[in-house]
């Protein structure tokens, strides 16, 4: 990051400005800087004076430093200034080439190790085998399951991006343009007013947002996406959301007054921010920054910049993978050492060695963790849930900590009126009819607030204005006095009088009120009741409601024009109070959530008081509230104490969010955070698992693993449960044939000590082991006890290893049982005999094998109180029958088998019987000491 911001100045020489960014936990601080001292972008870039000072620059002086006037650039200037600035786009997180991805698809411990035997196997078996004895099989096997577990993860992957990229949709492709038709040369005089306009004026043109450059003119209106930084220069009743950048719900208003004070960047009221999108009213503004250099754009960067951190699952597969792949390493040389040793045969006993090593290795692992997930991305699909990444979907099943932002996850990211009260607090129709009448009657575009009393007043039918009222005049909105009248006159008892509703902010209708109206009549506006007022509208604040004054005074008809001067003595009515209302879905989702043992965290921009109250409401306990300026001064060590009691953290800026998240990844939780903003993509890449929505910003979609298609928690439960689901399958296999391969491994030790030949053949090995693993392929469509999807599972590589070790002599005890049956009762004891204690061992290691898989899926009596699904259930069986009927069948010879008596069937239930009720009892042990298997 630092090298590229280097590359970047190097030309200006400021360079060192720079650094103030890593000293600063702030990105708005560090915005700030970096744009004070890197000026605007476009002709002047690298020499302006920073975004606040163009914010205070007056008009004429703006048009100079962009070669831009009131009609806008030529289309030759233009152009010109596009060749030298670049296109208008933000950069995005490159794709990766397909032979990249495939690479990463293969690239594992795993994947790697089988290739290793692959080679090995080759080399021992084919390459320096005599041409009568190679074989190709072990190398065709372990080979073809590298193949389809890195096809089937790339394959699936590959759709699953192609999915979330068909997702990204600009809010609009195209901006309104003026372009002049003035020349370069008559530029001056157009600025200097000597009339070098073309008389034909300015034309409107739409032209795409990639082409747009520091100079245009552009038009804005309602439902526009603000398509650059943009200085305002004239604006009517403009409202932009600005909730992508800062998370704040409301949107704020925005005119073409200087600026006149140094606030934070997003604090200028007269600058558009790239991103952002006009929600009602109409502008014209000026670019003054495109592409790169827009505050998105910084923000952009630094998320596409940010080396990911290994995911809990990534760290999780690989510490399971190398506590397998030491243990194979250790017990390979072990046994081949023992067989050297005993039988002398050291060229027999490498290629023994060889077999173990593979048969130790859960070779099937990387297919079946890829199947499994691939599965769960495909039922995750259907549930409006995108797994951008496979490895995701085990990250969600591991989630207990969940960061999401407030607006349109909380709540319904929409303004209504919650509350029309007079001034003592009581529900008033009175009320809402004035204010009915003053958003009704006033010109222009209607902001989200009047709208939402329309909406309000309109269901109610608080009115019939046709016959009552009729307008008279309009005081129209301003900044400075932060409220807009109407007059009307109504007709009422055949007594005619007009009334001006006044309505605004609390501190400037109080100006201009001298009365209050009670329930005992109207009183003169006086210390006492001003008092009342502010512990009223106080109270409103807490309960995170925006609130709005009505103030009416009755007038004689006399005149029909009405001025600012007569906003005097007006009484007051009562207050609107709106709020953006919370999700019906959100208050079930959290329980659920908090019922799945995930604990969730809100992380917003907007103030405290108003996520306090959407939590209360959506029934979130909040333990504790910290804020942004607190952890500004926080270090790592204090954030991260501080974060474990707080559950709502407001006015955040990005690097806040980011730092959260890391703070809480190093507690060891399972971070997944819900963002859609562009201010929520470094908090996306920190976390474990990133969230976005459909309709995110493109670098939020960018940076996320998962994207829903609906903003809601409702769907991210059920991403949730699939991706347990997901987990607890792969664990299902990882534990069945760790553990089956540990006693196989130390029966062929035991018996290795005693016996005159191999206890089972390579070849008998491999085959062995190749259909235990067909028999684990339909593990992803296995059912899931429901206790097991209660609590978020995690991997644990040393419960792994005392698992191997708890279970996996059982299967050595019943096997030495075999052995010693095979032994004495069918005088299987010499090496003419070996062939017929070879097929008794493989038939019995296969079928107690595959009977472990029923035994260990669950805690509960399997077939019984938990039964397998039926894929599962029909693949072992037929394995078990094909295990039986090999030394039965043509294949005999090849495998070096033989036919083996009804007697030993007498025997092998007994065998298996055993088997059961032992691995029964100790799982009931093993659960209840350690809670889980």
């Amino acid at each position: 990051m630092q090298a590229i911001f280097k590359a970047f100045f190097s030309s200006t020489g400021r360079v060192r400005h720079i650094a103030r960014y890593f000293r600063r936990s702030a990105l708005l601080e560090h915005t700030d800087s970096l744009l004070t001292r890197r000026g605007a972008s476009g002709p002047m870039q690298g020499t302006g004076k920073g975004l606040v000072e163009l914010a205070a620059m007056p008009i004429e002086t703006l048009y100079t430093r962009f070669q831009s006037g009131p009609s806008g650039l030529s289309e030759e200037v233009a152009r010109t200034i596009r060749a030298r600035v670049g296109a208008n786009e933000v950069e995005h997180e490159k794709p990766l080439s397909w032979y990249a991805h495939l690479w990463l698809a293969y690239r594992n411990p795993f994947n790697l190790l089988l290739s290793a035997l692959a080679v090995l196997s080759w080399l021992t078996d084919a390459k320096l085998a005599a041409p009568a004895d190679r074989d190709w099989v072990s190398v065709l096997i372990i080979g073809a399951m590298v193949v389809v577990s890195t096809l089937v993860r790339f394959v699936q992957e590959r759709r699953s991006n192609k999915a979330a990229d068909s997702l990204r949709a600009m809010v609009s492709n195209t901006a309104t343009v003026l372009r002049s038709n003035a020349t370069a040369q008559n530029r001056t005089s157009e600025l200097q007013g000597g009339g070098g306009r073309h008389p034909a004026g300015p034309r409107k043109i739409e032209v795409p947002l990639v082409d747009l450059v520091p100079g245009d003119v552009v038009l804005l209106s309602a439902g526009d996406m603000i398509p650059a930084d943009c200085r305002i220069l004239a604006a009517k009743d403009l409202f932009v959301s600005q909730a992508a950048l800062t998370g704040e719900s409301l949107p704020v208003e925005k005119f073409a007054t200087l600026a006149t004070s140094v606030p934070r960047s997003l604090e200028l009221d007269n600058i558009g921010f790239m991103g952002t999108n006009v929600v009602s009213g109409s502008a014209t503004a000026l670019v003054i920054a495109t592409g790169e250099a827009t505050y998105f754009g910084e923000l952009a960067s630094k998320a596409t910049a940010v080396t990911r951190t290994p995911t809990q699952f990534q760290q999780g597969i690989n510490r399971v993978s190398w506590v397998l792949i030491r243990f194979m390493i250790f017990m390979a040389p072990v046994v081949l050492f023992v067989n050297g040793y005993t039988k002398g045969d050291w060229l027999e006993a490498l290629l023994f060695a060889l077999a173990v090593a593979v048969g130790l290795t859960p070779e099937m692992l990387p297919m079946i963790v890829t199947s499994t997930l691939a599965k769960g991305a495909v039922i995750m699909s259907r549930k409006k849930v995108v797994a951008k990444r496979l490895d995701t979907i085990q990250d969600l099943g591991a989630m207990n900590v969940l960061c999401t932002d407030k607006t349109g996850t909380l709540t319904q990211d929409r303004i209504v009126l919650e509350r029309h009260i007079d001034v003592e607090g009581t529900t008033n129709d009175e009320v809402l009819a004035y204010a009915y009448l003053n958003s009704y009657y006033q010109t222009g575009l209607k902001n989200l607030l009047d709208v939402a009393v329309l909406e309000h007043a309109e269901i109610k039918r608080v009115l019939n204005l046709t016959d009552r009222y009729t307008k008279i005049d309009e005081i129209p909105f301003d900044f400075a006095r932060r409220r807009m009248s109407v007059v009307v006159s109504e007709h009422e008892n055949g007594r005619e009088h007009h009334e001006l509703i006044c309505k605004g902010a609390l501190d400037e209708m109080l100006q201009v009120c001298g009365y209050v109206k009670t329930a005992a009549g109207i009183k003169p506006l006086d210390a006492a009741a001003r008092a009342d007022i502010r512990r009223m509208t106080d109270q409103l604040n807490g309960e995170g409601l925006r609130v709005i004054a009505v103030g009416v005074k009755e007038l004689p008809p006399v005149k029909s024009t009405y001025k600012v001067t007569d906003e005097v003595g007006l009484t007051l009515m009562g207050y609107m109070a709106f709020l953006d209302p919370p999700k019906d879905s959100a208050a079930p989702a959290l329980q659920a959530l908090t019922a799945y043992g995930i604990e969730v965290k809100v992380l917003t921009g907007d103030v405290e008081r108003v996520t306090q109250k959407v939590c209360r409401e959506v029934g979130l306990k909040v333990r504790g509230v910290l804020l942004g300026t607190e952890i500004e001064h926080m270090g790592d060590t204090q954030l991260a104490w501080a974060v474990r009691s707080a559950t709502i953290f407001a006015r955040l800026t990005p690097v806040h969010k980011e730092r959260i998240v890391r703070c809480l990844r190093g507690q060891g939780n399972t971070v997944g955070f819900l963002g859609d903003g562009i201010n929520d993509a470094p908090a996306l890449r920190a976390a474990d698992v990133g969230i976005s929505v459909d309709s995110a910003v493109d670098i939020s979609k960018e940076a996320a693993d998962i994207i829903l298609l609906e903003k809601s928690l409702m769907v991210l439960e059920d991403g949730v449960l699939e991706g347990r689901k997901t987990f607890c399958n792969m664990l299902k296999y990882l534990k069945m044939t760790a553990s089956s391969n540990f006693g196989n491994v130390f029966s062929v030790l035991v018996a290795s000590v005693f016996l005159p030949f191999l206890p089972i053949l390579p070849i008998q090995l491999l085959l062995q082991n190749l259909l235990y693993d067909f028999s684990q392929l339909t593990i992803p469509f296995d059912q899931v006890d429901d206790e097991l999807l209660r609590e978020p599972q995690r991997w644990d590589p040393a419960g792994l290893g005392r698992f191997m070790i708890f279970f996996g002599p059982i299967s050595s005890v019943f096997d030495l049982i075999t052995f010693a049956i095979m032994w004495h009762i069918f005088q299987a004891n010499t090496v003419a005999h070996q062939a017929f204690f070879q097929s008794g061992w493989f038939v019995e290691g296969l079928l107690s094998q595959t009977l472990i898989v029923h035994m260990i899926r669950t805690r509960k009596i399997p077939f019984i109180q938990s039964r397998a699904a039926w894929p599962l259930l029909i693949t072992t069986l037929l394995i078990m029958a094909i295990g039986v009927g090999i030394p039965f069948s043509p294949l005999a010879s090849f495998f070096q088998m033989q036919r083996l008596p009804g007697a030993y069937f007498f025997w092998l239930v007994g065998i298996l019987l055993g088997y059961s009720a032992l691995t029964q009892i100790l799982k009931n042990i093993w659960v209840r000491r350690y809670g889980w298997l």
